[in-house]
């Protein structure tokens, strides 16, 4: 007899994982849980539905879209489920009543190894920390966030030159194999569940839009890792002229100068800088606020910035 499987996931990180659980033939997904479905567009007329919705819809699965997680009416349809095990990629915190309900608990995906890199935001955070090393962890859930038993580790190397989204995308594909493996071992074989070193564990929050801000009193390599860190989302930035600057990419040197830390300078047409206390980071992909993303170029010939004009960054 199958085992019954309840996905809950929302962007498109989690799809590869429901695709290789639907194509388990040992497993019956028998529903998935996903994001309410937003209004966007212009006019935010249009409905915007989850990858995960999208994917669920293509292979005919039922799909819950709950507001409320603890609400009784959810609650009952879930337990009527009968799930012998749920499986979470980029979801939501769960209420116990939820987690706890299935045969064999809830199994999570979490891109860190665990207990490294706690929360909402650890490929940022690994990357802005100038990590080379990260990877993913299963785990069965329990009451504290991202503090259960482990089931399967598998690490994955940072290069030095990875943005956020690079690594998100080794980690996606690399993820689906991962719980696939752990959820046959789980069900069907033996696995040894691993509990975690509260003591070694370290933090990565939330990321809001205040916390992207560049502190140019930073080594140019902190800066670059912390550009890269955010890129594509939600993007370090400095401001210019009132204007908010993202910077999706850069490079950076380490070398003397007699410029002041914390001055962007523009080289002619093509070079921009923010020049540090031990060197300098130069843009490469930029977006000012209200326009378009851009290669540095494209930005300094439509941008009014006189040659090798200094501007101070406020902090």
């Amino acid at each position: 007899m199958k085992k019954r499987i309840v996905f809950m996931g929302t962007p498109s990180f989690a799809v590869p994982t429901l695709e290789a659980l639907i194509a388990d033939k040992d497993l019956q997904v028998v529903a998935v849980i996903t994001a309410v479905d937003k209004l966007g567009g212009r006019g935010r007329k249009t409905i915007i539905q989850s990858e995960v919705k999208k994917a669920a819809i293509t292979h005919h699965l039922p799909v819950l879209q709950p507001a409320n997680l603890k609400a009784q009416k959810f609650v009952d349809q879930f337990q009527k489920l009968h799930a012998d095990l749920a499986v979470v990629v980029a979801f939501r915190m769960l209420p116990e009543v939820i987690w706890s309900a299935p045969k064999y608990g809830t199994m999570n995906l979490h891109a860190s190894l665990l207990p490294a890199y706690r929360g909402a935001a650890p490929i940022n955070w690994a990357i802005i920390k100038g990590e080379k090393i990260s990877g993913l962890t299963t785990f069965l859930i329990a009451k504290e966030i991202d503090t259960g038993n482990i089931i399967h580790q598998k690490t994955l190397p940072i290069e030095e030159t990875d943005s956020a989204g690079d690594l998100h995308d080794k980690m996606m594909y690399e993820g689906a194999a991962l719980v696939s493996r752990s959820v046959r071992d789980l069900l069907f074989g033996v696995v040894q569940l691993k509990e975690q070193d509260h003591s070694l564990a370290t933090r990565a929050p939330k990321i809001f839009h205040e916390d992207c801000q560049i502190d140019s009193s930073l080594s140019a390599h902190q800066i670059y890792n912390f550009i890269r860190g955010l890129s594509p989302y939600p993007g370090a930035w400095i401001m210019m002229d009132q204007l908010t600057l993202k910077i999706f990419g850069s490079s950076h040197s380490i070398l003397k100068h007699s410029n002041k830390p914390g001055s962007l300078v523009a080289l002619g047409r093509e070079k921009l800088r923010l020049y540090t206390y031990d060197g300098y980071v130069e843009f490469k992909e930029v977006q000012l606020q209200g326009k378009k993303k851009m290669d540095v170029s494209s930005f300094l010939n439509g941008y009014d910035l006189a040659q090798s004009d200094v501007i101070q960054l406020r902090n």
